[in-house]
């Protein structure tokens, strides 16, 4: 099996992951947040998995890094699991995230929404609204047509910022795509549901292509 990393959302650090770092032994969690730009972004995933391909998971903003990568460099990426992907085309605007991710905060678990907290304060708000500037004027749908890997796209049931009519169409405009729901999870279920959230990931490293 090739590696496999994890990337992080807008403003959060790896920490977020340590659920299913526990449950995923063999992965690894880079810390993106110095950067803000997805260019840059995608070229410091460039650089942590070098020349090799590898597999990737991603949880919001963090998809749309790894699609970055993907049509850049489509031969580093084996596979991909988008967690949660952003941003939904029909809810494209400031108003309509913040009003989802307010909604999302009371579906999470508390200390993961007091890790988030921290987590902003320590990349800064400057940044941490430079990266959602980024999010929000990054189109996901128009990269997916041309993504040469598996793609499997998790939605947790109770996603606000991910619903159910945009994980369908981000599933089936990837030409190896499809979708899986993880029941009550919200948008974190790499942290709330870790453990049913590498199953499916363990599954789908060991499908073959």
């Amino acid at each position: 099996m090739n590696r496999l990393v994890l990337v992080h959302g807008l403003g959060v650090s790896p920490r977020y992951f340590e659920p299913l770092l526990d449950a995923l032994p063999q992965s690894e969690a880079p810390d993106l947040r110095p950067l803000t730009t997805l260019p840059a972004l995608a070229e410091r995933l460039q650089e942590v998995v070098g020349e090799e391909s590898a597999s990737f998971v991603g949880n919001s903003f963090g998809c749309q890094v790894i699609a970055e990568l993907a049509q850049r460099r489509p031969e580093l990426v084996d596979r991909a699991a988008f967690v949660g992907p952003t941003v939904d085309r029909r809810r494209r605007s400031w108003v309509s995230q913040i009003a989802r991710l307010a909604v999302d905060a009371t579906r999470e678990a508390p200390r993961l929404v007091g890790l988030a907290v921290r987590d902003y304060f320590e990349t800064g708000p400057a940044r941490t609204l430079r990266m959602a500037r980024e999010a929000l004027r990054d189109p996901l749908e128009p990269k997916l047509p041309a993504l040469r890997a598996p793609l499997l796209v998790v939605r947790g049931e109770r996603d606000p910022l991910c619903p159910q009519d945009w994980a369908e169409e981000v599933a089936r405009l990837a030409p190896a795509g499809r979708l899986a729901v993880i029941p009550e999870a919200a948008h974190a279920a790499h942290y709330s549901h870790a453990r049913e959230l590498a199953v499916l990931v363990r599954a789908f490293l060991q499908e073959p292509k």
